[in-house]
């Protein structure tokens, strides 16, 4: 249903007057003897009244108000819990009868007005357009998003209620018994509410990352139901291989019990362990009885050797920020007040060093001697000249003054990122000293922070990181930035900018230098088997830098020995590949691509684990669905009540929705209102020359 209505920007009696300056043209025109006929010329003067009655009309600005009603049936959404636990644990027979019943209950509401739409758990791709092709095998039940997902997209439409088809089961997001939902959700209850005789793997703990050669937990939590005073058997496995078994006698009234092992991290790299409980006789299902740990093994924590020219509080600060890292960790010397103990260092921290006094030659001939990467921290007591004749990529020639100076940031700077908050409170740090000098930076060397006087930011570096050769070294111009750490320390609780600075340059130091032409890797190290796998991909040119349209092989294999080939093209905006999902386990990967004619390749390895958390809970939970019914004014319904449901659906009389919308055009906008008033104009001259005049 629509209607329209002509308004105008002024008072409509002055339409009298258009009218009257019209019928004036035509009697000033036509009133004359006229060689034609007396009906003609009456046509002739109604045709000029008519455009310029009109014209005279447009000027008082009319608009054009078009309302429309839309008139929207309510909606009835089917929501389908399709997960494997309904299948699972749940009556084939009964779950397939009652999926065609509702399909008769779709039908019928359609007959009677209703417009219906079916909703999974699946949050992408096209939903089923019958229920009886819905497969029930999601890997986690979130009803809480399922009824969320169901609103959204009927935001704007007349939603009427949800019938929800469940076993109550969740395990993934909020109980939807916590939200409020502005429509009715009759629930159906399908599976069983009778505990099952079963032993439960429930969870496993166990730190993901563990140092070569170090002993690690993996923790075991059982549960069980039915098998009070038994013996069970806890077996774990590598590669198949059985490395422990713990026997443990299940306990009546403890439902939670724990079984530890310890486990040597040998080798590097990515390990797939597999706790198992051995299946007991009588058991409901063993489904449950299993699960995986994919533990990442690396070399034993990075050694940061601290030394300095003397004592000076900058070396707290710097080894506390250091060792804010769990991975890192620090070794001091100070020349006489400690040894130089002998270690492979994967990164040397030298304040004021080369100094002007002597005792610190042993730490700078090792520092060389090892090509150990180094951060050169200048002040005061450093020898100047020393430090040029190390060629670290910045060259230092001045009086010996020195300066007072804040820091700013190079937005150029992309090889770490500091935290978004970094930029502020670098600048409220009190001022460092640094040497006032002539700086010159090499072209190997590149500017982390600048120099900041006051509010102007100057061109001279605080802090340069050099590339040489296949490692890296910095040098930072500030002696005094304990401040810089107490000051946010006591500003901000924790000194999270600064610290966050010191260990990305210890990251960056100890980390070799990336000379790969092609790089892929997955976008993460870990997966879950219900997630789409995405892949990444960077090529550069000789120079190292980047390129693109590269064609790129990637090849994946899992544990087993199979292996899956993939190929696309890395592109500016899109570099990488989506692979799907795969199941749980560990997987190597090795891509290769052609690039300037020759044959660069890359691997790595990433886990993908398995969910298993629909087998973990055998036992339907109606209560819920009884309180979702109950709290939208509902009730809990049964496959065998489908009957009751639509009567209760139409009962309910929910009412059509009419949604009213306005708009207002002017009429002078309307190109076609030209045609016809130039065509109206056209008509009137033609038979005004045809007869004989202009």
């Amino acid at each position: 249903m629509s209607s329209f209505r002509i308004l105008t920007t002024y008072s409509p009696w002055l339409i009298l007057v258009c009218l009257a300056v019209g019928a004036l043209y035509a009697w000033l025109l036509y009133s004359k003897r006229t060689p034609w006929s007396r009906n003609l010329n009456y046509g002739l003067a109604f045709l000029r009244f008519a455009v310029v009655s009109f014209l005279g009309f447009l000027l008082l600005g009319p608009l054009v108000r078009y309302l429309k009603n839309t008139t929207l049936s309510p909606t009835i959404v089917f929501a389908v819990d399709n997960s494997s636990s309904v299948t699972l644990f749940a009556d084939t027979a009964q779950l397939r009868q009652t999926q065609q019943g509702l399909q008769e209950l779709m039908r019928r509401l359609q007959d009677n007005g209703y417009n219906t739409e079916i909703r999974t758990l699946e949050t992408a791709g096209e939903q089923a357009q019958h229920l009886s092709d819905i497969r029930f095998g999601q890997e986690a039940t979130n009803l809480s998003q399922l009824l969320r997902q169901a609103q959204n997209e009927q935001e704007r439409q007349n939603l009427a209620g949800v019938v929800l088809l469940s076993d109550g089961i969740v395990n993934q997001g909020t109980s939807p018994t916590y939200a409020n939902y502005n429509f009715t959700i009759y629930p159906i209850a399908i599976g069983d509410t009778v505990p099952k005789k079963d032993v439960i793997l429930a969870s496993l703990r166990y730190n993901k990352v563990n140092y070569s050669g170090n002993r690690f937990p993996i923790e075991a939590e059982l549960q069980h139901e039915g098998f009070g005073g038994n013996s069970a058997s806890v077996v774990l496995k590598e590669n198949g291989k059985v490395l422990d078994r713990k026997q443990v006698t299940l306990q009546p009234n403890r439902p939670l019990q724990v079984v530890s092992f310890s486990v040597l991290a040998g080798g590097l790299g990515k390990r797939h362990y597999e706790v198992e409980i051995q299946p007991l006789q009588g058991e409901f299902t063993t489904l449950n009885n299993t699960k995986h740990a994919y533990i990442d093994v690396v070399k034993g924590k990075i050694k940061i050797l601290v030394a300095a020219a003397s004592p000076h509080p900058d070396i707290k600060a710097i080894r506390a920020a250091i060792e804010s890292n769990e991975n890192y960790e620090t070794e001091l010397f100070v020349p006489g007040v400690n040894t130089l103990k002998p270690q492979d260092y994967d990164v040397a921290v030298l304040h004021q060093l080369p100094g002007k006094t002597p005792g610190g030659e042993a730490v700078l001939n090792m520092v060389r001697q090892k090509q150990i990467p180094a951060l050169f921290i200048i002040g005061p007591q450093s020898d100047i000249s020393a430090f040029n004749r190390l060629n670290m990529g910045l060259s230092i020639g001045g009086s010996g003054d020195t300066d007072e100076v804040t820091s700013a940031l190079n937005p150029n700077f992309s090889t770490f990122k500091l935290a978004s908050e970094a930029t502020e409170r670098l600048q409220k740090y009190p001022p460092a000293t640094v040497p006032y000098a002539e700086f010159q930076l090499a072209k190997n060397a590149e500017t982390v922070l600048y120099q900041q006087v006051g509010r102007v930011r100057t061109n001279r570096p605080l802090l340069v990181v050099q590339n040489a050769n296949d490692r890296r070294n910095a040098t930072l111009l500030a002696s005094g930035t304990w401040q810089w750490r107490l000051s946010e320390a006591s500003a901000h609780e924790k000194p999270e900018v600064y610290d966050k600075l010191m260990t990305n340059l210890v990251q960056l130091l100890s980390a070799p230098r990336n000379k790969k032409r092609l790089n892929v890797y997955p976008a993460r190290d870990e997966y879950s088997s219900a997630d789409e796998i995405y892949f990444e991909a960077e090529a550069y040119n000789q120079a190292l830098e980047p390129i693109y349209g590269q064609n790129i092989t990637l090849k994946i294999t899992a544990e087993d020995g199979t292996s899956k080939s993939f190929s696309f093209a890395n592109g500016e905006n899109q570099a990488g590949v989506n692979i799907g999902s795969l199941s749980g386990g560990q997987y190597a990967y090795t891509a290769s691509a052609s690039i300037g004619g020759q044959l660069q390749q890359d691997k790595g390895e990433f886990v993908v684990e398995e969910l298993q958390l629909e087998a973990l809970n055998a036992v339907a939970d109606h209560n819920l669905l009884f309180q979702l019914g109950n709290n939208t004014g509902s009730r809990l319904y049964y496959p065998a009540q489908l009957q009751q449901l639509e009567e209760d659906i139409l009962k309910a009389d929910h009412k059509n929705l009419i949604y009213s919308s306005e708009s207002l055009n002017d009429i002078v906008d309307m190109k076609w209102l030209f045609f016809v008033i130039l065509a109206l104009i056209c008509v009137e001259w033609f038979v005004r020359k045809y007869n004989g005049s202009y």
